[in-house]
């Protein structure tokens, strides 16, 4: 079983900069795409950013965080990021990372989550 931690979420405003950490348990970090989900109050959760496995080549963001959020992985410390620039309020809800192991098409281990709020 994988275990995933978030840290790094907080209150911040509006135009201000944060940086998530999801730090991943076990040895096959380096074999699982990561990927970084959001869920506001009343809301549907939505992908924000993921990221491939090994070396992290190819990454996707949505259309909403498209050249204010930089995702990133280091295997060496099992743990992905998601550097947010320029937050908005709108940026604001739980964000948690998600594992999906080599050769499955889904997400299957989720940590827990951590709060970000963007004030105006």
């Amino acid at each position: 079983q994988v275990q995933l931690v978030e840290s790094g979420g907080g209150l911040v405003q509006a135009g201000g900069s944060l940086r998530l950490s999801c730090a991943a348990s076990g040895r096959l970090f380096s074999t699982y795409a990561m990927g970084w989900f959001r869920q506001a109050p009343g809301k549907e959760r939505e992908v924000v950013a993921n990221i491939s496995c090994w070396s992290g080549g190819t990454t996707y963001y949505a259309e909403s965080v498209k050249g204010r959020f930089t995702v990133s992985r280091d295997n060496a410390k099992n743990t992905v990021y998601l550097q947010m620039n320029s937050l908005k309020p709108e940026d604001t809800a739980v964000y948690s990372c998600a594992a999906s192991p080599q050769g499955r098409n889904q997400y299957v281990y989720w940590g827990q989550g951590t709060q970000v709020t963007v004030s105006s």
